[in-house]
């Protein structure tokens, strides 16, 4: 059976579909469709025609955001091999190809491309209650961000009072939903038993609120999709990247951040009390302050000693214990 490659530009109203088959033209075949639930069976339909058969195919799509979940998630439902690839890394094959125009045609041909040439990991969807949790905490966080906004509005010197009345509809508006969506989360996780029972172990760790286990949880999903922890820290995008060349570049070590940056952000302050209240973290930033590393980068890496714990607790189901040494990746 003939391997086939199907390559997907998203965008919000429609996608383009490059198909590729193994031995074949590399410009391959091309359809754009609507980004509907219409235009999902349509791109089926049309495989069909192509005589296309689900075991053969292997679909690659960019993670960049909300406006390809619902594809994904019909061609895993048909019965077809999906995986959902970092943006970087089609960005960086692109570059190798030495591509010099950019329309969404040829951007479905390099994702086509890119998966027959690094035939990426299968994604396997959330679970419901999973997809629930990750919306809810999203929209929390979105809410939030609005929050902030017309706060920093508010506090504007010089706003005439019909906008500030204006502003202060707006926030007590946002502030009820927030409380909300926030009730709508607990409740969520405590009809789950599973989930309810990540949130307390997440919680047994030092540094770790019941906010911060929420996020984490929402952004980690299925943890044994993770192969390691540092699997996990590279998804979050909390590993170093030094800067050495030869003789003359000694740049500065810094985060990756290509990976999650919510994550990473739910993470910072929780690494900031876990310095000072979590035992193992404690001890781990100590050695590293005594080694001469910055504040900054001790930080850092007490982030991505957090999410280590974390995986490490998930995956075994045993709540922190500061006496239990264990490597978990």
């Amino acid at each position: 059976m003939t391997a086939v490659y199907l390559g997907l530009d998203i965008a919000k109203d429609s996608y383009d579909a490059v198909l590729l088959r193994d031995g074949q033209d590399d410009r391959g075949r091309h359809r754009a469709f609507p980004n509907t639930t219409a235009g999902h069976q349509a791109l089926q339909d049309w495989l069909q025609r192509q005589s296309v058969a689900p075991a053969a195919l292997h679909a690659c799509l960019e993670a960049t955001g909300r406006y390809g979940d619902a594809l994904a998630q019909a061609l895993y439902d048909a019965g077809y091999t999906v995986s959902v690839v970092n943006p970087a890394r089609i960005k960086a094959y692109a570059a190798s190809e030495l591509q010099r125009a950019k329309t969404d045609r040829l951007d479905a041909g390099v994702i086509a491309r890119f998966g027959r040439a690094q035939r990426p990991r299968p994604w396997t969807p959330p679970t419901p209650e999973q997809r629930q949790l990750q919306a809810l905490q999203r929209r929390l966080d979105d809410l939030q961000a609005m929050y902030r906004q017309e706060d920093n509005r508010r506090q504007a010197p010089g706003t005439p009072p019909a906008v500030q009345a204006s502003i202060q509809t707006i926030l007590a508006a946002l502030q009820a939903e927030i409380q909300a969506i926030r009730q709508q989360l607990a409740e969520h996780i405590d009809h789950h038993p599973t989930l309810k029972a990540q949130r307390a172990l997440l919680c047994s760790i030092p540094g770790i609120s019941h906010t911060t286990a929420t996020v984490l949880l929402a952004e980690i999903g299925n943890v044994h999709a993770f192969r390691s922890a540092r699997q996990l820290a590279a998804y979050a995008g909390l590993t170093p990247r030094p800067r050495l060349s030869g003789s003359s570049v000694r740049g500065r070590t810094r985060l990756a951040k290509t990976g999650n940056a919510r994550l990473r952000k739910a993470l910072y302050f929780p690494a900031v009390v876990a310095k000072k209240h979590n035992p193992l973290i404690r001890a781990f930033c100590q050695r590293l302050l005594a080694a001469g590393k910055t504040t900054m980068c001790v930080l850092a890496a007490a982030m991505r000693k957090l999410l280590h714990l974390a995986f490490g607790i998930l995956r075994s189901q045993r709540p922190f214990d500061p006496n239990y040494i264990h490597e978990t990746t």
